[in-house]
């Protein structure tokens, strides 16, 4: 006999309601966490692997966690390469929120559901999830409903991953455990000019309290600066006017000087001659940020490119200033470094002039951030490796 239809469970406003408790009782008991989809940059369709993934997005979502002593797996341990960290949680996320929050039209997400590969970052204990199960029929078809998602994760270990996100949390990974190099420039000087100017007494205008009076009828370019990457706004200081002049400057784009002075308004009533003041039209320096992709042309033609982590200055902030680069490749494929002496260029900005490379070392961030390094800086707070023997009788060292 098939069920009677009176008595079915399967009722769209009882499964609704379910659903909107699970979302209320995660809302209250879960963390704010953030899910990063894996972009597959070069993937090996023969081992399935992507050494080059991307993570270009980040999306804030409730979830809870299972784990309520504490991570599960197997914790800290000792191997014969060092001390391994295998944290392991249960993420639990509603159907309704993963789609609303992560899964939209604008997001572009190529799936439906949580994918294994993905990221989870956990702001709570700053540490980063890698999703390696999906469980999507726990509970089990309660009310005919399946209204959440499980995700079985273990904890992430960084190897060259591109991460752009505007997460502080999730950006240190990229630039405390990648491999960078050290690109160190000559810092440009602040754009700067100096001009000449036609200032004419006006005839026929005459103040009692000061004399005569004028306006500006030219301005000539005496020295055009350097790294204008835009054209500067110019003002004119002093003089008293009863209407003040405006002009506009004109840059040539390829040697970043100002080449000339267009006066739009004479101005009138000036009492006395005034001085042109140059503002803005930013400098190169002031071009190149956290984020912002840099190349080099080397001798060769070869194109290196990179992308910037870090920017040290040094204690003056004028001399000279260090990039710290990841992601560094080169358009032939092949292995290439920075070379010194070199230009080094905003690709992001398409800026037209560059910085002269000082000098280039290699950072290795990788093993600076292993997780034996954590069982290393415990150590070094107890055992004193100046002595001869730290493990021995102090009476013996």
């Amino acid at each position: 006999m098939a069920r009677n239809l009176y008595f079915s469970e399967k009722v769209r406003s009882e499964m609704d309601l379910y659903a909107d408790l699970v979302i209320e009782a995660l809302k209250i008991y879960g963390q704010d966490v953030y899910y990063l989809p894996r972009d597959l940059v070069n993937e090996d369709v023969l081992l399935g692997d992507d050494v080059a993934s991307r993570f270009p997005t980040s999306h804030k979502v409730e979830m809870y966690i299972e784990n309520v002593e504490g991570f599960d797996g197997e914790g800290d341990l000792f191997t014969r390469f060092g001390v391994e960290i295998r944290d392991e949680a249960t993420f639990v996320v509603s159907r309704t929120r993963f789609s609303a929050q992560v899964r939209r039209p604008d997001n572009d997400i190529a799936t439906d559901r949580p994918t294994e590969g993905d990221l989870i970052y956990l702001p709570l204990a700053n540490k980063m999830f890698e999703i390696q199960h999906v469980e999507h029929e726990q509970p089990f078809y309660q009310i005919e409903n399946l209204p959440v998602y499980k995700m079985r994760c273990t904890l992430f270990e960084y190897s060259g991953e591109d991460f752009d996100t505007s997460i502080e949390g999730i950006q240190d990974i990229e630039k405390t455990g990648s491999y960078q190099y050290k690109i160190c420039t000559t810092a440009p000087k602040k754009p700067t000019t100096t001009m000449l100017m036609d200032f004419q007494y006006d005839d026929n205008v005459f103040d009692s309290a000061y004399g005569p009076v004028g306006s500006i009828s030219n301005v000539y370019v005496q020295t055009g600066g350097t790294y204008y990457t835009s054209p500067p706004t110019i003002r004119f200081v002093g003089g008293d006017p009863d209407d003040s002049a405006e002009a506009v400057a004109i840059i040539d784009s390829a040697t970043g000087t100002v080449t000339s002075v267009t006066i739009t308004n004479q101005g009138s009533g000036y009492e006395t001659q005034p001085t042109v003041a140059f503002d803005g039209g930013s400098s190169i320096d002031s071009d190149y940020a956290v984020g912002d992709t840099v190349k080099q042309v080397l001798s060769s033609g070869v194109t290196i490119t990179g992308e910037i982590q870090i920017i040290d200055l040094d204690s003056a902030g004028n001399d000279e200033r260090c990039y710290y680069l990841a992601h560094v490749g080169a358009d032939d494929g092949a292995l290439h470094s920075f070379a010194s002496g070199g230009s080094l260029l905003n690709v992001t900005n398409n800026s037209i002039s560059g910085l002269t490379i000082t000098s280039v070392t290699e950072d290795n961030k990788i093993s600076e951030t292993e997780q034996n390094q954590t069982f290393t800086d415990f150590s070094d707070d107890f055992l004193d490796f100046t002595e001869d023997n730290p493990f021995g009788d102090p009476e013996n060292n």
